[in-house]
């Protein structure tokens, strides 16, 4: 069949996209390990040097073996820049984990530390820069008209007009929308590509190079949707069907079934896998402790005695406050105001003639914070995650903002997506509670690990640089 020419196009350069990145991947493996190993030779390779043959293809199988678990997606029609990102560290850190492990039970990783850190930290760089520029350069050769699949839309009522306008913004997707099907004629006239009924579809396709048909026909019409379901499979051609209930529920949705019943989750919620909150679990309990024995003793001492001068009262500030599924616990700050009754019920604001001089500078630097980690060695709180309100802002707000109790189906963090995008600090208007809760169910939608360290990472940052939001 004719129709078939296009797909089969498609699916040849999209294996030799893969290919090309393959060996891409091994030339940069191959070339880094080997300039790594001459420039190190003197000092930590030597062990290397008696069995260089084999630890190459040791290095390539260990490649080989961790690509099977973290595959390339990088010719797929979506895929976002930082999901790149994440892959290759992932993929990077599997594969120098299994090549370590390999060299020490063949007894040839003896003083190989310093050299496998250094090649993890390169390869890490090198390759997330490398697949960065392959997922811009397929995007480039797609905007060019290269690499596209050929589909029609069945039905151009509201959601076929918007998948029309999204996939015509951005040909980088990889969508050459022929047109659309509709059995209200009069639209003929102003569709931009009207192709006929929806009666007329399967003619269409038979006769012209269709790779996908996307359905944004009403669920009323189950017979009909079932009809072009039924001639899309017995011609090997995929189909979509877009729900008609996506424009009150925009998000991306997780499907599990329960026997032979489909159920649709809203949410999609990284932090439910057992495996995800232990790897979490482990980053706190490591990264606490970090800070507790080598930075929060002198921070205690120096910030104690300059909060002592300030004004009476305690070092420490405790508040009720709300964490994981409502629970109420104490969370820990350096106290950074002077003592007074409306603490629990009134924000910090600017110029607040409540806080001190060093309170000032403790909440500017989010030094006021640190005491913090010790909620979250002790396990009601974590580094990374929604700021946790005071209990009447909990109260106020559950009422006030949409999907804001939704917040609290992880545990409280000492900083967070939200607070990294300027959402920190007082919140003035409704407005602003609104963008820091759509920021906080962001963040539990998309956790990952890389996430949570980039979210450090900015945070140290920021505390350098000081907040203008902090007050």
């Amino acid at each position: 069949m004719g129709f078939f020419t296009n797909m089969e196009q498609n699916s040849k350069q999209g294996d030799i996209l893969q290919w090309i990145i393959g060996i891409g991947d091994l030339i940069i493996l191959n070339v880094l390990f080997f300039a790594i190993y001459y420039e190190m030779n003197d000092f930590y390779t030597k062990t290397i040097s008696n069995n260089l043959r084999e630890v190459v293809l040791l290095l390539n199988f260990c490649y080989f073996f961790a690509l099977y678990f973290v595959p390339v997606k990088l010719h797929q029609s979506v895929v976002f820049l930082d999901k790149i990102v994440q892959r290759s560290f992932t993929l990077i850190s599997f594969q120098t984990f299994l090549f370590a492990t390999c060299l020490i039970f063949l007894n040839v990783g003896n003083d190989l530390a310093t050299f496998i850190v250094v090649y993890y930290v390169v390869m890490v760089l090198c390759f997330s820069l490398w697949r960065v520029w392959v997922r811009v350069a397929v995007k480039f050769y797609r905007r060019k008209g290269y690499n596209s699949k050929n589909i029609i839309i069945a039905g151009a009522g509201k959601n076929g007009m918007e998948l029309y306008r999204v996939l015509k913004n951005d040909l980088s997707y990889g969508f050459n929308v022929l047109g659309f099907f509709d059995d209200n004629e009069p639209l003929k006239d102003i569709l931009p590509n009207y192709l006929g009924r929806i009666d007329d579809l399967e003619t269409y396709v038979l006769e012209h190079d269709v790779d996908e048909i996307y359905c944004t026909i009403p669920g009323t019409n189950s017979e009909k949707i079932s009809g072009l379901l039924a001639f899309a499979e017995k011609n090997m051609i995929r189909f979509y069907i877009i729900p008609e209930f996506y424009r009150d529920v925009k998000k991306s949705m997780i499907l599990d079934m329960m026997e032979s019943i489909p159920l649709l989750s809203i949410r999609n919620e990284p932090l439910q896998s057992a495996y995800n909150r232990v790897v979490k679990r482990a980053f706190d309990i490591t990264f606490s402790i970090l800070v507790l024995t080598i930075f929060y003793p002198l921070l205690y001492l120096i910030a104690g005695a300059l909060i002592k001068l300030s004004s009476p009262g305690p070092v420490l500030f405790k508040q009720k406050r709300t964490g994981i599924y409502g629970k109420v616990f104490e969370c820990y700050k350096f106290r950074t105001m002077k003592m007074n009754e409306d603490a629990d019920f009134v924000q910090a604001v600017k110029d607040d003639p409540r806080t001190t001089k060093i309170g000032s500078f403790l909440r500017r630097t989010n030094l006021d914070e640190f005491p913090q980690f010790v909620n979250v060695l002790i396990g009601n709180m974590s580094v990374v995650g929604p700021r946790p309100h005071m209990l009447k802002h909990t109260e106020l707000y559950s009422h006030l903002v949409d999907k804001y109790m939704v917040r609290h189906l992880v545990k409280p963090g000492i900083t967070g997506w939200a607070q990294i995008m300027g959402y920190r600090g007082e919140t003035r208007t409704l407005e602003q509670m609104e963008g820091r809760v759509k920021r906080d169910v962001w963040y539990i939608e998309n956790w990952s690990f890389f996430l949570d360290l980039k979210i450090v990472f900015v945070t140290v940052v920021n505390m350098f640089k000081g907040e203008k939001n902090a007050y």
